[in-house]
């Protein structure tokens, strides 16, 4: 292998790395009420809105587990109630008998297909010609060319919601990106991590140190 294939393949392993390391979800927006005085959340209802019955119930068990092993008391929302079916009534009476002093809503914006088409410089594999001149004359070395590299991935957009109960207000929004999502149960984790951070910075909830 000679010196620029290595340097290349070098780069691209070493870029393989990082997006192998990089986390998945991010934050891309976040909005909190700064009038909010009510001391830091310990009861947490969370409730997937999105997604079929198994998703919704792996996503609130796996998110409240989160909040647990945190420090905050998290409860699956599927317990007190039925996103698909329930009335506002029959909703707000659920959260009421949950006990919870905050309510955090989570919902599937989209997901949004992206392209990234980029040109990569590749040496012919034949045998070296005659190349580009140089300002002392014509010099002799490998022959390059363009090759086209198209990328595709997916990112799903979803938002995050928390309430406090008494008085039906929002107090903390976001939106996050997850790159390439694949199933629930491998996304969720990360992503309770990542909101449940913002919510702390914020002293919406205190997680047990």
């Amino acid at each position: 292998m000679n010196s620029s294939r290595r340097v290349f393949t070098v780069a691209a392993l070493f870029g393989l790395l990082l997006a192998g390391c990089a986390p998945s979800t991010t934050l891309r927006s976040a909005w909190y009420d700064s009038s909010f005085t009510g001391p830091p959340m310990k009861r947490i209802l969370v409730v997937g809105v999105t997604g079929n019955l198994t998703d919704r119930r792996v996503f609130d068990d796996l998110f409240a587990k989160a909040l647990n092993d945190a420090g905050v008391q998290g409860i699956p929302g599927y317990q007190f109630v039925d996103v698909t079916a329930a009335s506002t009534e029959a909703f707000d009476a659920g959260v009421a008998k949950s006990g919870a002093d905050g309510l955090l809503l989570v919902r599937l914006l989209g997901v949004d297909t992206r392209t990234q088409v980029t040109t990569t410089m590749v040496p012919a594999r034949s045998a070296p010609g005659f190349s580009a001149r140089s300002a002392w004359g014509p010099t002799w070395g490998p022959v390059w060319y363009t090759v086209p590299d198209v990328r595709q991935w997916q990112v799903a957009n979803v938002e995050a919601t928390l309430f406090e109960t008494q008085m039906h207000q929002p107090i903390w929004s976001a939106t996050t990106e997850t790159m390439n999502p694949s199933a629930v149960a491998s996304e969720t984790p990360g992503f309770a991590k990542l909101v449940i951070a913002q919510l702390a910075a914020r002293g919406l909830i205190a997680p047990a140190k």
